[in-house]
């Protein structure tokens, strides 16, 4: 009997043997249980942007990117008693005067049809009152007259610009611009007789100021580019010293003014030369 239960405790262990037989090679190994690593997926998040409209202002072209440029801006102006409706208030008025102004610029094209440059200035302005006289009537008993009245202004400035151009042809040809200009400019005025001779008055103005001036342009030559601008008025800051004839000081002002509006003395009719074009070779 003891044999023959050794005998069977010996089958049983080389069954469990067999059965749980682990594979000499890899190919044969299947596992009963696979562990699966997860796996982390990135979620990109888009932002809900609203679509550019692109109103192809910069389209055309009117000035290629690195272009330079040098100009002269001329303005003269006059006037005259006799070309005035004044004298139907005034009688026996005799007024004249006139303005001369001219201003130099270079500038250099940073990117296509935008510009900055620095600008120079000089203004004259002159005018004389022969005579004038005023008579309300007998009513008033109001009665003035004037004569032999001068006036002379020199002035000189500076200052940097900005300018844009927007082309309105597809050959860029013709355009429109607008401009930015911050500078500054002394003028020295004097009254006296019409003469010059006697001087009564003296007054030094110092201006800072920041003007807009849009304009249009048209090329009347490959390289030659002809303008006309209006000056819009701006921001400004003025002082003001006031001395006799003799120099002596007599007081002095400080004011500043935000305006615009259109300025008759700052219509400006120019020529600008490119020193080269870019828009040839391209």
């Amino acid at each position: 009997m003891k044999r023959f239960l050794a005998s069977i405790l010996l089958l049983c262990a080389i069954g469990y043997s067999w059965a749980y037989e682990v594979p000499e090679t890899s190919e044969d190994y299947v596992p009963l249980i696979t562990y699966v690593t997860p796996v982390k997926q990135k979620v990109e998040r888009t932002k809900l942007t609203r679509p550019l409209i692109d109103r192809e202002i910069n389209k055309n072209l009117f000035v290629l990117k690195g272009e330079h440029m040098a100009g002269l801006t001329v303005s003269y102006g006059s006037v005259s008693s006799e070309d005035s409706n004044i004298g139907l208030l005034l009688d026996q008025l005799k007024l004249s005067g006139q303005m001369f102004t001219v201003k130099p610029h270079y500038g250099f094209f940073y990117r296509d049809n935008n510009a900055v440059g620095v600008r120079l200035g000089y203004s004259y302005l002159s005018g004389a009152l022969d005579s004038a006289g005023l008579n309300l009537g007998d009513a008033a008993d109001i009665s003035l007259s004037l004569g032999n009245v001068g006036y002379t202004s020199r002035g000189f400035s500076a200052a940097v610009y900005h300018r844009s151009y927007m082309p309105i042809d597809k050959k860029g040809r013709f355009g429109l611009f607008a401009e930015w200009e911050l500078g500054g400019k002394m003028t020295r005025s004097k009254s006296g007789d019409a003469s010059g001779d006697s001087v009564s008055a003296v007054a030094d103005n110092y201006r800072v100021s920041l003007n807009f001036a849009p304009g249009v342009a048209v090329y009347i030559f490959p390289n030659v580019c002809a303008s006309l601008s209006f000056g819009l008025g701006g921001l400004q800051y003025n002082h003001i010293r006031q001395m006799d004839g003799q120099g002596n000081f007599t007081g002095k002002r400080d004011f500043s003014k935000l305006q615009f509006g259109l300025n008759l003395a700052e219509i400006n009719i120019g020529v600008n030369v490119h020193l080269w074009s870019k828009k040839q070779d391209k």
